[in-house]
């Protein structure tokens, strides 16, 4: 058997590590990369080159299976045994020994002595304590103080975080890595791919335990009935053309919900697999999944490491994990080459690609660390003025744009659309079903922003900030945003903004076009299809792409319009003359020209007049007092209920 290239190269790694070093070395291959020939090189080599005795270590059967075969089409001459409950096999003689951790951990005093080790998915073995791996290491040094280790895995990292190799542990060096992005482009593992989610899902409450999500109060937010329903119903539709779905649950309970959902509401089959599932069924599942006979499999917590069936296309993770090993073990299912498939398609309903970043990019606790320690200051971006600022700000101080708490664990109730990869850019186009505005207020900032929600699907929006009271990139920006939705003056503050969309006076997009950057941790909207912009502005006949730092910037006030032949001064004294609608009730921080104080409740509020040919039916509520008021003029109101002749007043509006 020829090794590729990168299968060779890791070879000459672990030889010129134990030549020129006494400690122990890792190589790190991803997941469908190929360990096992490496790993049946060096045990052929260690043998029959220098009479050496070998044990490959793994901790499920399926790798001990893998490995016998492998070993037996590269050297066939080599005699080896395997050790292992599972495999019903108890060889002890061989100059090779395939061993399960298991069986063999409390047993190294009774073999003869080891010269080399190989442990498969080394990234098992813990930091310290007297795990399996620990003890059994521990025992095998005694009996061959000469002994050398090598790991063989995926994921350079533990489960719970921190790498694998350390001064003081079983591994000290990774000798040779090669990366997922690298195998993907010479074509020795399967590209994927991710499609959008719709619906988004909070899980900031579950409780974290050493490390990972509370078992049981995770479990009761992903078992909610509406998210298996939603989370099942666009899995079926997003995975029509693919051929062998494999599902990760967060329990039992959820996983017997997911089949159950999909059996009953989408009449699909649908196999479940656990730890308490007897053997030979486990085996007949996986056999009709492998065949193609059975279309989706869901599992709890099994088919992870060892697990080989290359013609899985597509990778479902209804499982929010903290463990970035176990993100990638998920997701590494999806690897391998088959015939049957151009690529795999991840579904991410767990948050985890924006937890820990692409797959061939993963972020963990020593990294974020290593960083820091390095000087490198920690920095995010605001998704809405591009503004770079401390990690440590809560809001952004040009636009007033709010971050998420840092400690809360977004997740989404359906597929994430961030892509698996560094570096991915993904767009997608939504028709817009509703438009909210509100004024967005920053704690210890006078200025305001227009805050834009568009409604695009069940529960789900995408929102932006629009920064009418700001300088700079921000206010460039919202200046911009009006003139191609409306043909009134610039709004001065967000408050004015506000009242002239709720008045119907800016254009709504019918549709909007969302940019996704793989490792990016928020969507940026980058194109809009405007509706009819009112009073007879031309509106765009093509979607409108915004990009940073083309925001339009006026040279002078004669670029701003100002109708029925006022100049700016005129407006500036008669501000703000472009209001349109009578708004009773609602509150005001401070009071200003055009507002007025409620008599009876003290409630300041401003009062809009509807139109100048509704005037006479115009009867509006205070939310303070219930008092019912009448505007009679376009400078006058009075109450109409309860009737008190002290308790009526002018409305200081211009107009």
């Amino acid at each position: 058997m020829n090794l590729r290239d990168y299968q060779q190269h890791a070879v000459d790694a672990v030889y010129d590590h134990l030549r020129k070093r006494d400690d122990n070395p890792c190589v790190v291959i991803p997941t469908g990369g190929g360990k096992t020939p490496v790993i049946a090189t060096l045990c052929r080599d260690a043998v029959t080159q220098w009479n050496g005795r070998v044990l490959v270590l793994a901790h499920v059967k399926e790798l001990l299976q893998q490995t016998a075969e492998k070993l037996g089409s590269v050297c066939p001459d080599v005699p080896f045994g395997v050790f292992s409950a599972g495999l019903k096999r108890k060889d002890r003689n061989q100059p090779v020994l395939i061993a399960g951790i298991q069986s063999i951990y409390r047993f190294a005093c009774d073999f003869e002595p080891f010269d080399l080790i190989i442990v498969d998915e080394a990234h098992l073995i813990p930091l310290e304590g007297d795990g399996m791996y620990r003890r059994f290491l521990a025992d095998a040094k005694v009996v061959n103080p000469h002994l050398r280790v090598i790991g063989c895995t995926a994921t350079p990292f533990r489960l719970k975080g921190g790498p694998i190799c350390t001064p003081e542990g079983m591994l000290n060096h990774v000798c040779y890595e090669v990366g997922v992005r690298e195998l993907i482009v010479r074509g020795f593992l399967c590209p994927l791919t991710s499609k959008a989610g719709r619906t988004k899902f909070d899980v900031s409450q579950v409780g974290i335990h050493k490390g990972e999500y509370c078992n049981d109060e995770l479990e009761q937010v992903m078992d909610a009935e509406d998210l298996v329903k939603s989370a099942c119903r666009e899995i079926v539709e997003l995975t029509a053309d693919r051929y062998a779905c494999l599902i990760f649950a967060t329990s039992v309970q959820h996983g017997l919900h997911i089949v159950n959902t999909l059996q009953a509401e989408h009449g699909v089959n649908c196999g479940f697999i656990t730890g308490e599932t007897p053997p030979e069924q486990r085996e007949q599942i996986l056999s009709h999944f492998k065949q193609g006979r059975i279309k989706y499999l869901c599992n709890v917590n099994v088919l992870t490491t060892g697990f080989d069936a290359p013609n899985i296309d597509c990778v479902v993770l209804l499982r929010p994990t903290l463990s970035s090993g176990l993100y990638y073990q998920m997701v590494g299912r999806g690897f391998r080459l088959h015939e049957s498939k151009q690529n795999c398609l991840i579904l991410d309903y767990g948050g985890n690609v924006l937890r820990h970043g692409p797959v061939d990019r993963i972020r963990t606790k020593t990294t974020r660390k290593s960083n820091r320690e390095k000087g490198e200051a920690p920095a995010k971006e605001c998704p809405e003025c591009s503004t770079l600022l401390p990690t440590a700000y809560a809001a952004c101080p040009d636009c007033g744009h709010e971050f998420p708490p840092p400690d809360k664990a977004s997740h989404d109730a359906t597929a994430s659309k961030v892509g698996v990869l560094s570096g991915q850019v993904s767009t997608e186009s939504f028709n817009v079903i509703s438009v909210i505005y509100s004024v967005h207020s920053k704690r210890h900032s006078e200025a305001r922003s227009l805050r834009v929600d568009y409604k695009i699907g069940w529960q789900r929006f995408q929102s932006e900030w629009i920064c009418f009271e700001h300088t700079g990139f921000a206010h460039q920006k919202a200046v911009r945003w009006w003139k191609q939705r409306s043909r009134l003056p610039v709004p001065q503050t967000a408050r004015e903004a506000w009242d002239i969309a709720m008045s119907g006076g800016v254009a709504s997009p019918t549709a909007i076009t969302v940019r996704t950057v793989s490792g990016e941790k928020f969507d940026t909207i980058v194109g809009y299809q405007l509706g009819k912009i009112p009073d007879g502005m031309s509106a765009p006949t093509e979607s409108i792409i915004e990009e940073p730092g083309d925001a339009y910037e006026p040279e002078s006030t004669s670029d701003v319009e100002f109708p029925f032949g006022m100049t700016e001064s005129d407006a500036i004294a008669n501000e703000p003359w472009w209001q349109h609608d009578i708004r009773v009730g609602i509150p005001f921080e401070k009071t200003e020209p055009d507002a007025a104080a409620c008599p009876g409740c003290g409630l300041t509020t401003r009062h809009w007049i509807r139109g100048v040919g509704e005037l006479q039916s115009s009867v509006e509520c205070c939310n303070g007092c219930g008092a019912l008021i009448r505007v009679l003029t376009p400078n006058e109101a009075e109450q109409v209920w309860p009737l008190d002749d002290d308790r009526s007043w002018e409305n200081t509006v211009p107009w």
